[in-house]
């Protein structure tokens, strides 16, 4: 509580990305331990992002990327492609993929908080499908061909992608306490981790004890 908010919420944007990135990689991990299955990272160092393009389709969580472009993106980019050409095409189905992922947020923190929705968390992914339909039309427009160094693209993607997070995406995070919610599973995780310990151990020596 003794924070300034704006300090707050830039630690919350290194939680999400750093708590996901832990949490797929222990799934990972036990997949490949458990199952001998290979998964693929779910991020791709997405602070090094040179555009909002390069951010959200090959940089920040894959496996939804993945996930949508089959069933979203591609059927929409083929029907749009008969009435507004392949050129142009991209740009209803960029929106579309956003608007399905903004209805899965919204679902997710109705979930957690269970409060009727703002719709703060849909005008984030509006906002950033929006931004990119302007990012991708600009390039096909004017045949963009150069691109500026990484350095300068790189803060002004991620600070894009931050300020629009910090406006709309973190006040109902915090609102539906998810980061209490979070923590207070944790603790019952942690908690559980340790009973189990603890009775292994007893069997363990009372099996010592009787042989």
């Amino acid at each position: 509580e003794h924070l300034h908010p704006k300090v707050l919420w830039f630690v919350y944007s290194l939680h999400i990305y750093l708590g996901l990135e832990t949490l797929l990689a222990l799934v990972a991990a036990l997949a490949r331990a458990l199952l001998g299955m290979e998964l693929e990272p779910q991020f791709n160092e997405p602070y090094l992002s040179t555009s909002l393009q390069d951010f959200w389709g090959r940089r920040w969580n894959i496996m939804v990327t993945r996930i949508l472009r089959p069933t979203v993106y591609e059927p929409v980019l083929h029907t749009s492609s008969r009435v507004m050409g392949r050129k142009w095409a991209p740009l209803p189905a960029i929106f579309s993929t956003f608007m399905v992922s903004a209805i899965m947020h919204e679902l997710i923190f109705y979930y957690l908080g269970r409060t009727w929705p703002t719709w703060e968390i849909t005008g984030f992914f509006l906002l950033q499908g929006v931004s990119l339909m302007v990012e991708v039309a600009s390039k096909k427009a004017f045949f963009v061909r150069w691109q500026l160094p990484w350095i300068v693209t790189a803060p002004l993607t991620i600070g894009f992608v931050m300020v629009t997070a910090f406006w709309l995406f973190f006040p109902p995070f915090l609102r539906c306490k998810s980061m209490e919610r979070g923590f207070a599973e944790y603790a019952a995780m942690g908690s559980f981790v340790k009973d189990v310990g603890t009775a292994l151990t007893s069997k363990y020596l009372n099996n010592v004890r009787t042989v």
